[in-house]
């Protein structure tokens, strides 16, 4: 008989120095990934991740990039006991101390924290990166069609036609092509407000716990600073994306000009392809929350086409792709009831 879940969790716990812990649910993110947080007596909190490989999960990922972050001083959680063949981890628990709940609590924290997450970030990017794959411009424009192939067919109730899609695959072809040069360096993909803990207890780039990693790649230095700053789930204000933004240039000495033009680039190809991945977490997956944040992520797009070397994807833009308005966002959310 085949063991469900909650058995094999049980049995991997027991394995470990927590095996008399108490469980209690923990906030998921869009995989298929669970959380737990186990309390032992006499142990430090833990979290289990249960990752099902039948659900194409695979911890090892998450625990190489862990490893290396950690063996670079920086706050990945610990690794405390892995069942690679189950799909099933136990960490250290970083706490709740989210940014995005640390900067609602205290919004005078937001410049601070957000100059620490670059710290962290430096720190990773000016290392030896693992071997991983590339986030090049190919694979970036493989990304960036999840916003025809989903997004569109949603909005406009119809599939995108095929000179359409072509059009828009060049356009994002030419401007990573022409922006996206220089060395790469470890992009962890997901690196923002929600997956990164305030550590003040700690020391310098310590301070930053980081979660969420497991998709690293090796891809453009600019485009984490966009994912941290161009935020699908909370409002950066202007002034600090403007000061952290010359901060990063300020403390790696990058060209400003170049590395404006590319971070326009970068945040430009995220927003499309977010646009696309919460149209389909919510057809596809059946997740109807996502669609909401869409107006957030347009707002965030046309401030990155506002750059004026992204004038032809701009015109394209605002020409093919229609604003998630609350009608188009209903119909989407419509959709996953469907």
């Amino acid at each position: 008989m085949t063991q469900s879940r909650s058995d094999l969790a049980r049995a991997f716990l027991a394995t470990t120095n927590w095996k008399t812990g108490i469980c209690s649910p923990l906030a998921g993110d869009a995989s298929n990934r669970k959380y737990e947080r186990v309390r032992a007596d006499g142990k430090p909190p833990a979290v289990l991740m249960d990752a099902p490989p039948e659900k194409g999960e695979d911890v090892r990922p998450f625990t190489a990039i862990a490893r290396h972050l950690n063996g670079l001083g920086l706050s990945a959680p610990t690794i405390y006991a892995e069942d690679a063949q189950h799909g099933f981890l136990l960490i250290e628990d970083l706490g709740d101390a989210l940014f995005a709940h640390a900067v609602a609590a205290e919004p005078s924290l937001e410049l601070e924290l957000y100059k620490a997450a670059i710290d962290a970030l430096i720190v990773a990017q000016k290392a030896s990166a693992p071997e991983l794959a590339p986030y090049d411009a190919q694979a970036m424009v493989e990304t960036a069609m999840l916003v025809t192939d989903w997004y569109m067919p949603q909005a406009t109730g119809r599939d995108t036609p095929g000179s359409l899609r072509a059009e828009y695959e060049q356009l994002v072809r030419d401007m990573l092509d022409r922006l996206m040069i220089g060395n790469t360096v470890l992009v962890q993909r997901d690196y923002h407000a929600e997956n990164l803990l305030w550590l003040p207890t700690r020391e310098g780039a310590a301070r930053v716990g980081l979660l969420d990693f497991q998709d690293a790649m090796l891809g453009h230095p600019a485009y984490d600073l966009a994912s941290l700053l161009k935020d699908a789930r909370r409002d950066v204000t202007e002034d600090v994306q403007r000061d952290v933004l010359a901060y990063y240039i300020d403390q790696t000495g990058e060209d400003d000009t170049a590395f404006r033009a590319a971070y326009a680039a970068c945040s430009a190809q995220r927003n499309l392809r977010i646009l696309g991945v919460f149209a389909r977490l919510c057809v596809r997956d059946k997740k109807p929350n996502y669609p909401d944040l869409m107006p957030r992520v347009w707002d965030n797009l046309m401030g990155d086409l506002s750059h004026p070397n992204l004038s032809a994807l701009r015109d394209f833009i605002t020409t093919h792709v229609p604003t998630p308005t609350p009608k188009i966002i209903a119909t989407i959310k419509a959709a996953a009831h469907d």
